[in-house]
């Protein structure tokens, strides 16, 4: 038999199969599954590469001193994430990162987004690679490598697409866990290789390389120490032909590991974290743990409504019954949380093919779940980005009841699998397009139940930087109303009062926030701040004493937050002369030789005072602490024209438009340096180059007008 359409050569019908199969044959091949998921990880974040930057990006990946230059690699070691908190997080790598971004991309942060995206699709393959070998050792039969690869492939793809990762992936602060996740994955790996190798030399170097990639995990984020319990919780019970003796062997390096982790934590200064709620009782806690369970469980099967911030408690729950109404939806998730618990279990339980990948898929997800579900301390009690790694556990755990179903079923279960990969990348290509501007973010997190306390103050922000201050106002008022002690909304508030002329009303709020700051600081950060505008009504108010004495009792509090320092030398500065100033910018640079602001301050300090060889090496210690910054360039160039060294000036201002060549202002001084060399040939050009970029920043205001 055979089928022909007008045109066509003749097709046996028979041989239809055998070409499908044969078309179908090259989704067989690893580079076109490497190529699917990372075209399709690209694709589906592709809304977030236009976004701005958004929450902690301000200070991560905007402001943070540690990652404006690669001198500053190793000294990100000896400090937590954040540094003027009390948050624990240790995450050097990811501040290494961010160096890396900041030396290709500025504060462009495309580039910064592009980076996120790809760390998620590298990822993404990774996991097909690990999951592949993986499942080889979980199955009871000896099985060929064709048939465990395409449920890897599958869990991978699902894995990749799931929008409940959008805030690891689109907030470019969330980077850590799929920086941990590409190490740990990699390093395992490597591990596997290694025992596959033959030639000890080369066992050796790769099971070195697999350890450097799991402290590089372990420095990414802290959950890489749930990666390294899934590993050796599969190692030791579940991976074949290890002796006694070298499952000894191997948990011994392991705890090695784990213990030159620990001692890197010992490099930064001790703090205490704050803690959500320390005097929940254990049965709150328990039952906490159930709706946490019933939110991921929801999520992952029904990702809607996603957004920062996420809880599953409120304090005003049980006030009346309008209330209890009103959040009744976080108690049904205790019992869908019991679902899923028993879900596990009986999967667990239910003997076949699928049972070990069913156990081990289980394993995995309740390892990186129990850290976070609330039966330890924790800063929230629910968040998206904490199922990156718990939910690869619960796609196995799936993948393990589909192998136990009946093999007619099969094709029915990819079909499945293929639908639901297209409707979780367009639910994630949503979720990305959330991520473009800070309102839109806060908009989308509002209207999507998100509506907390940081969430309502970042807005309330938005309004204050438009100067539209008097809706400013009605956002942190309404703050304040549900949580009176937010030391930040009564500063921002009291910002905005000042804004609008209430000085009396804005330093009464300042003076209140200043009080409290010290007993605040443990649970918020940047308590500081009000102590700042305080100082600064006093000295518009003729007090000067009285604001340098807020800023010395400042200081005293927060003696490595440069923006107090930074206030409190100008003022003594203005007031007293810049060797007054100098003592406590010197004292600070030397403290923190790595802040390009006060390097750049005390080389200030240096020229003025007429000091210019201590001027300059301040400058130019400071222009090596930034890669992109130009001010000390631009005054090494002018306190060597005062000294008429032109070719010193000559050569610093060049640096300085290699840095920008963008920006009209360099050329202009860089014409003065030429003109004084007498090159005005040079200098006209420079001139006709600056007018040439500032034509060209002008013109699209001109169209736009």
């Amino acid at each position: 038999m055979s089928a022909q359409l007008d045109g066509e050569k003749p097709v046996d019908v028979a041989e239809k199969p055998d070409l499908v199969r044969r078309r179908l044959a090259y989704l067989e091949a690893d580079w076109v599954r490497v190529a699917i998921l990372g075209l399709i990880a690209v694709l589906v974040h592709l809304p977030a590469l236009s976004g701005q930057m958004i929450w902690d990006d301000d200070y991560l990946a905007a402001a943070n001193p540690f990652i404006k230059s690669p001198l500053l690699i190793l000294e990100a070691f000896r400090h937590h994430l954040f540094l003027d908190s009390f948050s624990a997080h240790y995450r050097p790598v990811q501040n290494i990162s961010f160096m890396f971004d900041y030396a290709f991309w500025s504060d462009n942060p495309y580039g910064f987004h592009l980076t996120n995206i790809l760390l998620h699709a590298a990822s993404g393959v990774l996991l097909y690679f690990l999951l592949r070998r993986i499942l080889r050792s979980l199955l009871p039969e000896k099985t060929t490598e064709p048939s465990t690869s395409p449920v890897a492939f599958l869990v991978a793809l699902l894995w990749t697409v799931h929008p409940v990762h959008s805030a690891a992936v689109d907030y470019i602060s969330g980077r850590a866990d799929s920086l941990a996740f590409l190490f740990a994955a990699g390093g395992w790996l490597l591990f596997l290789r290694a025992r596959e190798v033959q030639s000890p030399r080369s066992r050796v170097l790769l099971y070195l390389a697999a350890a450097g990639l799991g402290l590089l995990a372990l420095c990414s984020r802290e959950t890489a120490g749930i990666w390294l319990l899934i590993f050796v919780l599969h190692t030791l019970f579940f991976a074949a032909g290890w002796s006694r003796r070298g499952k000894t062997a191997f948990f011994l390096a392991t705890v090695a590991l784990f213990l030159v982790y620990a001692g890197l934590r010992q490099l930064p200064d001790d703090r205490f974290a704050p803690t959500a709620e320390p005097g929940w009782s254990a049965p709150v806690r328990t039952a906490l743990a159930f709706r946490a369970l019933g939110d991921y469980g929801r999520l992952m099967v029904f990702p809607v409504k996603l957004h920062m911030e996420r809880t599953v408690t409120n304090p005003d729950n049980y006030k009346s019954y309008t209330t209890w109404q009103e959040s009744v939806g976080s108690e049904y998730l205790s019992i869908l949380g019991l679902g899923v618990a028993a879900l596990l279990f009986w999967g667990c339980r239910w003997r076949g093919r699928g049972r070990q990948i069913r156990v081990f898929g289980a394993c995995w997800f309740f390892l990186g779940f129990l850290p976070v579900s609330n039966l330890f301390k924790l800063n929230a009690t629910v968040a998206e980005h904490w199922l990156y790694l718990p939910s690869v556990g619960l796609l196995l755990f799936l993948a393990g009841i589909a192998l136990d179903l009946p093999v007619r079923l099969r094709p029915a279960l990819a079909t499945a699998a293929g639908m639901a990969a297209i409707a979780l990348s367009l639910r994630s290509a949503d979720r990305s397009g959330d991520w473009t501007t800070p309102e839109h973010f806060y908009q989308r997190t509002i209207s999507a139940g998100g509506n907390s306390p940081r969430v309502s103050l970042n807005f309330g922000q938005l309004y204050a930087k438009r100067g539209d201050y008097a809706q400013a106002e009605k956002i942190f008022r309404e703050i304040l109303r549900n949580v009176p002690s937010y030391p930040i909304a009564k500063a921002n508030l009291a910002n905005a009062l000042l804004q609008q002329g209430k000085k009396k009303e804005a330093e009464v709020l300042f003076a209140s926030a200043t009080a409290a700051a010290t007993q605040e600081r443990h649970e918020y950060p940047r308590t500081w701040l009000a102590a700042v505008n305080l100082a600064g009504i006093r000295y518009e108010n003729k007090d000067k004493a009285g604001a340098l004495a807020i800023l010395e009792k400042a200081r005293t509090d927060y003696p490595d937050v440069w923006e107090i320092v930074s206030r409190e030398s100008e003022l003594l500065r203005q007031t007293k002369g810049p060797r007054a100033a100098f003592r406590l910018v010197a004292d600070f640079s030397r403290d923190h030789w790595w802040h390009y602001g006060a390097r750049l301050a005390l080389g200030r300090l240096y020229a003025e005072a007429g000091d210019a060889e201590h001027a300059v090496q301040a400058l130019r210690d400071a222009s090596w602490l930034d890669l992109h910054e130009v001010d000390a360039l631009n005054l090494i160039a002018r306190v060597r024209m005062r000294q008429h060294r032109f070719d010193d000036a000559y050569r610093a201002q060049k640096r300085a438009v290699a840095r920008q060549p963008d920006a009209p202002r360099q050329y202009i001084l860089l014409s003065d340096i030429l003109d004084k060399m007498g090159q005005s040939a040079a200098a006209q050009d420079a001139i006709a180059e600056g007018a040439r970029l500032q034509a060209i920043a002008v013109a699209p205001q001109t169209l736009a007008n």
